[in-house]
């Protein structure tokens, strides 16, 4: 139900028509100054909009400003996408960020007179006319060239251009190839109208089906900035020259950093000894050190920008598109072994609890004892006898030793962060944070890039630690700022929306699994469901939708908590080198803290609002280029083996079928409903499954079956699956009945991903 609307604020319609009829972007601070809210009635203002976003009212947009729910703003910048022989031309916003498909709104041209063709921009003022919107022109604007990814296909003496976008259907002509041929991956400058449209070779990127090409395809579809500047490579090689200056001396200390074996970078390194102090009894001192990238890094210069432009490094299986040049991620700044380093500490007071007691934060100067491999650290800690001894002494001396992990490293380092980890561990347990198990696929390539294996990636406890200790500094990092009174870019992850609850209690019930909507929810709430269900065969189907129920994390500089990990204040600071958010943090602390040079201006303090949803939309990106290079990867995997059977996990149900995903190491893949049976199939989304009115054969959410690989494409990424002894289309030809009778509205794809570089 909701909330009874307080009597100073606007009612819905009122706010629904500002926003219709505002000339900007119409955010929560524009319609407070509308109406003259002030004081507790802007916070009730923002329980008001919150309201109207759960019941489909509203739609956030660019800037978090806000839309009538399908809508588009007032002004928005559109770009035509159609323009056909009748003079009819069709355009989209040219930034969207709602759950639902981009609009197509028809432009209203007032003159003939250069017309509009694809690919243009245009400043316009939308209309509604009836149940439909229009766009009046306003500024023609400068015209970003469309490019269209694609692979070259010859038929006779004609080009044609294949795209790899999974929903781009259309094959285009191709006027004039350049240096392209048959078979190559090809990026293309498309231009023309209607039946004219046509390519025109841009750049030729190579062979679509070598491995290395899969990345190579994300950097070119997402446009994602993968060389820099000269500016920025100059002042990268100046900049690295720096002396160190006057620091805290930690060299001494048997520090050390452990990372993926494969880690193209190393910004953060542990170490925990027993604290003496005796307002700490029992308890322990632990340090995190990440790198000093605000040192190298100033604002407002060529490195900045490109930072900011960037958002965050790119990790693809082969490769990586980093924030930063290698000169900084690779090199001065990455924590080398031996090496010393510029360092941001930060030092905690750990209580015999777990809490964290107290804090402070230096620039140091480390020297890194060792990078270890998460495995060999694992390894080292299991094959000891006892991983509970005392610290000897807090210097590290470090005679050759046979092993990856040298003894004398494992008595010094690894079991005392063993064993402060154990008591953070405690508290992370008592907290109770959202336990989601989320396998991350790896691919394994050998020294020509060719795939050698795709698996889960295996969790380990040095996992747990390493995540366990950032998360610590994390909430060091945002309480200090906050005691400071300093401006903090926290790192938020709200609870979920009503809407998102009402649909799980309607899954839920049909598996006759109770759930209050009353009740408070916290991740807790969502570790019983899962508890409840145990070990029943259909706990992967709650899991799935458990994950579609949360809401995706954002950075803001509003302290919303973190639900996901129950923390009521959050931040990003542990990962500068790869992520904007942890050097704006840096800076902060830099400034609240008086650490000397590369704080925080005021301008870009006054702005965080815009800085954070820049920086999630950025993040976003990355996350799609980097899942859908995965997709790829393993279609090329599979790519061998089409016409074998595999064991599946249904991951999404729709009226047009269903998508599945191989057990052993991912791979979505869509079975058409068309191919299921010869009885006709009832779409029940409440449920998540498709039901045979026949025979009652259903298929629905997290359910485990084996499937047939019928085509594996490597360039768009795409499998399709087919039920084992099904003819080539499901049925012979001719005798095709793909109708579905739907009960419900389509569902949503799941839009949080749990990771150690995504928390």
């Amino acid at each position: 139900m909701a909330r009874k609307r307080s009597p100073d604020l606007p009612s819905r319609k009122q706010i629904l028509d500002f926003i219709a009829t505002s000339d900007q972007p119409a955010g929560k601070r524009e319609i407070a100054r509308a109406f003259g809210l002030r004081g507790d009635a802007k916070i009730a203002l923002k329980r008001l909009l919150n309201d109207m976003a759960d019941e489909g009212l509203i739609e956030t947009g660019r800037a978090r400003a806000f839309n009538k729910a399908g809508g588009v703003p007032r002004v928005t910048v559109f770009k035509i996408v159609e323009a056909d022989d009748s003079g009819t031309i069709w355009a989209q916003p040219e930034l969207w960020e709602a759950d639902s498909p981009p609009p197509r709104v028809r432009v209203i041209e007032k003159e003939r007179r250069g017309a509009l063709g694809i690919g243009d921009r245009v400043l316009a003022r939308t209309e509604e006319r009836g149940e439909h919107l229009v766009a009046h022109p306003l500024k023609k604007l400068e015209r970003k060239a469309q490019l269209v990814l694609g692979v070259l296909r010859k038929e006779g003496t004609r080009f044609w251009l294949t795209p790899v976008e999974k929903k781009e259907r259309r094959e285009l002509a191709v006027s004039d190839v350049g240096e392209g041929e048959a078979g190559d991956l090809v990026l293309c400058e498309v231009s023309g109208r209607g039946p004219r449209v046509t390519a025109r070779v841009h750049a030729v990127l190579g062979d679509p089906f070598a491995p290395k090409s899969f990345s190579l395809i994300a950097i070119h579809k997402y446009e994602l900035p993968h060389e820099f500047g000269d500016a920025a490579l100059e002042e990268a090689k100046r900049v690295a020259k720096l002396a160190l200056g006057e620091r805290e001396d930690l060299t001494h200390l048997p520090i050390v950093a452990i990372d993926p074996a494969d880690a193209r970078d190393h910004d953060d390194a542990i170490w925990a000894a027993r604290d003496e102090d005796e307002d700490n009894e029992g308890g322990w001192k632990a340090i995190v050190a990440i790198a000093d990238v605000s040192f190298y890094v100033r604002p407002e210069s060529a490195l900045d920008k490109a930072a900011r432009s960037r958002g965050n490094s790119v990790y693809f299986p082969d490769r990586v598109v980093p924030m930063l040049p290698e000169e900084l991620s690779a090199n001065i700044c990455s924590l080398k072994e031996g090496e010393d380093r510029a360092a941001l500490a930060c030092h905690l007071k750990i209580a015999k609890d777990g809490t964290l007691k107290g804090w402070r934060f230096t620039r140091a100067k480390i020297r890194v004892a060792a990078n270890i491999a998460y495995e060999d650290a694992q390894a080292a800690i299991d094959a000891s006898e006892d991983d509970r001894i005392e610290v000897a002494s807090p210097v590290c001396s470090m005679p050759e030793v046979e092993g990856p992990v040298p003894n004398a490293l494992v008595e010094t380092a690894l079991k005392p962060l063993w064993a402060c980890w154990r008591m953070l561990f405690a508290a992370r347990n008592r907290r109770e944070p959202l336990e989601l198990d989320l396998p991350e696929r790896q691919v394994m390539l050998d020294e020509k890039g060719r795939i050698e294996s795709v698996a889960p990636r295996e969790r380990l406890d040095a996992h747990r630690l390493v995540e366990d200790f950032m998360i610590a500094a994390n909430v060091a990092a945002a309480r200090a700022l906050e005691a400071k009174k300093s401006p903090v870019m926290y790192r938020v992850h709200e609870p979920p929306s009503r809407e998102k609850l009402e649909a799980l209690k309607d899954y839920l019930d049909t598996f006759d699994i109770k759930f209050t909507l009353g009740q408070v929810i916290k991740p807790a709430t969502f570790n019983g469901i899962i508890e409840r269900v145990g070990s029943s065969d259909f706990r992967p189907e709650i899991m799935e939708q458990l994950l579609r129920t949360q809401m995706q994390a954002r950075y803001a500089p509003d302290r919303l908590g973190h639900f996901g990990l129950a923390l009521a204040t959050y931040a990003h600071f542990t990962s500068p080198i790869r992520r904007y958010a942890d050097l704006l943090v840096h800076r902060a602390l830099v400034t609240a803290f008086r650490l000397g040079a590369g704080g925080l201006p005021a301008a870009d303090a006054e702005h965080f609002e815009r800085i954070g949803e820049q920086i999630s939309l950025l993040e976003r990106r990355a996350m799609e280029a980097e899942r859908e290079t995965v997709d790829r990867y393993v279609a090329a995997y599979l790519s061998d083996q089409r016409g074998q059977v595999v064991m599946c996990r249904i991951t999404g149900v729709q009226p047009f079928g269903f998508f599945a995903t191989v057990v052993d190491f991912g791979g979505d893949g869509l079975v058409p409903v068309s191919t299921i049976g010869e009885e006709y199939f009832r779409y029940e989304e409440k449920a998540q499954q498709l039901v045979g009115e026949d025979t009652g054969t259903a298929y629905r959410l997290g359910q485990k079956l084996k499937l047939r690989i019928a085509e594996a494409d490597p360039v768009s990424g795409s499998l399709r699956f087919e039920l084992p002894g099904q003819e080539a289309n499901g049925r012979p030809q001719g005798e095709r009945r793909d109708r579905v009778r739907a009960t419900g509205r389509r569902g949503r794809p799941p839009n949080i991903r749990h990771s150690n570089r995504r928390r």
